[in-house]
């Protein structure tokens, strides 16, 4: 993982990661997270992204090529994936009716419209699982077939997006 990845923005940031924090998030979600993820959360514990924008094949209700995230959520803090403050995955997947396939891992520009989360569907909740895109109609797009490739593939945004 890029040492570059994040902007000098504490926004979605939360503690310092350690062991508990990360068991306590797996514990809660019922499920392993990827160890990419948890790579790029040792570097900084959530964060916003440099580079935010995911080229697609498809249009979306943010571009007809890409969409855009804001933020990449970590674990243990008031903006993470296992927030109980109402902001956590599971409170997300309810509160917008996100498809319940696993773990939302991006906020998005749009306040709740669209998401990227991880899923779990192929791969059960001790497996590697892919990425995927959520639009409006919430119908989850696979975009990545990991993590690590979902980082791999975001960019700069296009000017005026």
């Amino acid at each position: 993982m890029p040492n570059d990845f994040f902007e000098d923005d504490d926004y979605y940031t939360g503690p310092p990661i350690a062991q508990d924090l990360i068991r306590r998030a797996e514990a809660s979600l019922e499920v392993r997270l990827p160890v990419r993820y948890l790579e790029l959360l040792s570097e900084r514990n959530g964060g916003t992204p440099v580079r935010r924008c995911y080229p697609t094949g498809f249009e979306t209700s943010w571009a007809p090529d890409h969409f855009e995230i804001s933020g990449v959520l970590g674990v243990g803090g008031d903006r993470s994936i296992d927030s109980t403050i109402g902001l956590g995955s599971a409170d997300l997947v309810q509160e917008w009716g996100y498809p319940d396939i696993g773990v939302v891992i991006c906020d998005t520009p749009s306040g709740g419209h669209d998401t990227v989360m991880l899923d779990y569907r192929a791969c059960g909740p001790r497996g590697e699982p892919s990425v995927v895109y959520v639009d409006e109609d919430r119908v989850p797009q696979e975009i990545a077939s990991s993590f690590e490739v979902f980082v791999a593939q975001l960019t700069e945004c296009p000017q005026g997006a």
